[in-house]
């Protein structure tokens, strides 16, 4: 494979896309894994999803602006019931966060069992079109990973639950449009998982993890013709796995 100037033009978007998610996901995933709420991304990023395809089934304007609002205010009304769940029964709080996951899922499916495109659409939201992300939809995302990203490290110390379910809910709003929600997902807990042990620079490696991980995905993938979602899960799978892997070896007795 060449790196033409129209396989280039197609890429850099991509990636850019992909350092984008990765910029407001992996403090915010470090976090989810230490409070042990690993699924909480996969159900705020379904209801949101629910959003858009409400919005949709209502006849709304797909790109328009009452779309995002449909699915900011599905992602916030979630995070909101799970903050409210996580103080009234923080013990099951993730068998909650199961529930809601699979009841978003269903409905998403009966709102679009009588769409003719609605393979095609839960498809989108399920593995999304990094590949051909739209070069004039990244300032504003820009902006909004940037603006997270300043919060976050900001007031990370001043931000109580709430504060924190509302963060999460509008970072993963955005993101599950541009990427679709298995790359929100793999975003958000591989490069934590995968630095778990590290005990220097976790957050630059995590940061490595992630980027490596959507190159690498994303070059094999127009070189092999295959789905540049799917392929960025597993590149950054496998790197996690080593990176895991040698983390913990270096820690286990007599290593």
């Amino acid at each position: 494979m060449t790196l033409d100037s129209g396989i280039f033009g197609i890429l850099w978007p991509a990636f850019a896309a992909g350092l984008l998610v990765t910029l407001t996901h992996v403090p915010l995933g470090m976090q989810v894994l230490k409070r042990g709420i690993v699924f909480i991304d996969l159900a705020v990023a379904q209801v949101a999803g629910l959003g858009v395809m409400l919005a949709d089934f209502l006849g709304w304007e797909p790109a328009g602006a009452a779309v995002q609002v449909a699915a900011l205010s599905a992602a916030l009304s979630c995070a909101l019931l799970l903050t409210w769940t996580e103080r009234r029964w923080p013990d099951v709080q993730e068998a909650v966060i199961g529930v809601v996951f699979v009841l978003a899922s269903s409905a998403a499916v009966l709102l679009l069992a009588k769409n003719p495109h609605g393979g095609e659409h839960l498809k989108e939201l399920l593995i999304g079109e990094i590949l051909w992300v739209n070069p004039a939809r990244l300032p504003l995302q820009a902006l909004i990973a940037g603006t997270i990203f300043v919060f976050w490290f900001g007031l990370r110390e001043r931000l109580g639950r709430s504060a924190f379910y509302v963060l999460f809910a509008c970072a993963v709003t955005a993101s599950v449009q541009l990427v679709g929600l298995y790359l929100v997902f793999i975003t958000l807990v591989v490069p934590a998982l995968a630095t778990w042990y590290s005990s220097r620079q976790r957050a630059l490696k995590a940061y490595l993890i992630g980027s490596a991980g959507y190159a690498l995905g994303l070059v094999v993938s127009v070189a092999a013709d295959l789905p540049s979602g799917s392929m960025i899960v597993c590149a950054m799978t496998a790197i996690g796995i080593v990176v895991f892997a040698t983390s913990a070896r270096a820690l286990a007795p007599g290593a």
